[in-house]
This record gives C-alpha cells, structure tokens and sequence, in this order.
C-alpha cells in the first residue's frame, strides 16, 4: 500500500530561498512540491487550488505578507492546510501575530536542513512545532507587554485570541503547574524530568489542559497562559 505523500506549497518571495527549500525539501522520501507562490495572495489562492497538505510561508512579502495569508487559510474550513512560518526574526512583533493567525509551526530560516525536514513532518502528522529559540522569544514580547499593567488587558489580541472554554479555575494544580511549564517553552521531556514524573504522563496532563481551556495546541496554551497573567518568565 502506497502512502499519500506530503503535499508542501512553498511561499517565499525571494526566489534562491524558494530554491533551496525546494531542493531541500523535494528531495526527501514522502514529499512532494506542488508549486510556489511568491507573496501571500499566490499562497492563498494555489491552497485552494492545489490542496497542499503543508504551507512553508514566508511573513514578509509584497501584495499580501504571510500573516494574513496564514489568516485567511486556517480561518477557510474548506482549507485543510497546515501552514508553517519561517522568520528570520526581523520584527518581533510579527511574531506575536503569527502565532494569533493560526500558524502550526515556527521555524527559524536559519535553522539546519535537518530541522526544517523535522518541522514539515511534525506539522503534516497534525502536531504543532514551537522552537526553543521561538518559545524564548515569545515569552519575553508577552513579559515585556504585560509588566507592569494588567496582565489581561492585552491590546486587540480578541480578534484572533484562542477561543476559551472552561477557566483556568477548571485545572487540577498538577494541570496547572504543567500548563505553565508548557508557557515557559519547556518539551514533555523536560517538564517530565522537572515534575519527577513519565513522559506520557505529561503528555496525558497536557491533552486534559488543552482540552479543559478548548485550546488547539501548545502554541495557543502559550497565548492563553501570558495574555492572561498566570506565568511568568523563569529568570
């Protein structure tokens, strides 16, 4: 039985990145490129057209940059696109975006062959990829916002804000305590040696988190935790 190859639709409006991915990326086995786009009214329209299963964005381009264009196809329920951004970090605030847009996984365009390969994985199985070096820095934008006003009123973030279920109150203290181990950018690995406890144990608690707060992945359980005050950056 032959398996359904990865799908990838690649949106960079730099042509020798396009390039590299393509070349990159094409050549792994269970991958498959079915076009480019070079700015984000490309990426959303080929996602309609060609049904990529994984969309490798780029945020800053011309016409319409990859945030709306990330907006526009995770908020399509006809789309079934799982979109991955790659930034070079240029503007943080970009990043805070991205993650309310919907975004699967965030990548460094720095980062190794092998770790982009990973990523594109991670996402097509329909898991959600936040980075160390991502985690990191999304913490400290929402430390910065949120010292040392209420840590609640977080300017327009309701627009695309996770929608919320049961209240933090609806969490067990050891869900909590892991919900803010998650915040912090710590994997199941590390929040397992830190609790003295199996991984799959944490990732049972971290399942009952997210679906206690209605929340889709641990990038919205990111969101959640610091647009609402209930962690804080280690030091």
């Amino acid at each position: 039985m032959t398996e359904h190859p990865t799908r990838i639709l690649l949106v960079d409006d730099q042509e020798l990145l396009r390039a590299g991915f393509r070349i990159i990326l094409g050549s792994q086995p269970g991958f498959e490129i079915v076009g480019e786009a070079s700015n984000g009214s490309e990426a959303v329209e080929l996602v309609a057209t060609l049904q990529p299963d994984v969309v490798c964005m780029d945020v800053q381009m011309p016409v319409m940059d990859g945030l709306e264009a990330t907006r526009r196809i995770v908020a399509d329920p006809a789309l079934t696109a799982a979109v991955l951004i790659l930034t070079t970090f240029d503007r943080d605030d970009y990043l805070a975006e991205a993650l309310r847009a919907g975004a699967s996984g965030f990548l460094l365009k720095n980062s190794s062959p092998e770790e982009l390969v990973a990523a594109v994985r991670i996402v097509a199985g329909g898991e959600a990829l936040l980075s160390p070096a991502v985690t990191r820095r999304v913490i400290e934008g929402f430390a910065q916002r949120s010292a040392p006003e209420q840590p609640a009123a977080v300017e327009p973030a309701a627009v695309a804000s996770p929608q919320l279920g049961s209240d933090f109150g609806a969490l067990t203290e050891r869900e909590r305590e892991v919900l803010q181990l998650v915040a912090q950018g710590l994997s199941n690995q590390e929040i397992a040696t830190e609790l003295f406890v199996g991984e799959a144990t944490v990732k049972s608690h971290v399942s009952k988190v997210l679906q206690k707060l209605a929340l889709r992945d641990r990038i919205q359980a990111v969101i959640y935790t610091y647009e609402h005050g209930l962690a804080t950056p280690r030091g």
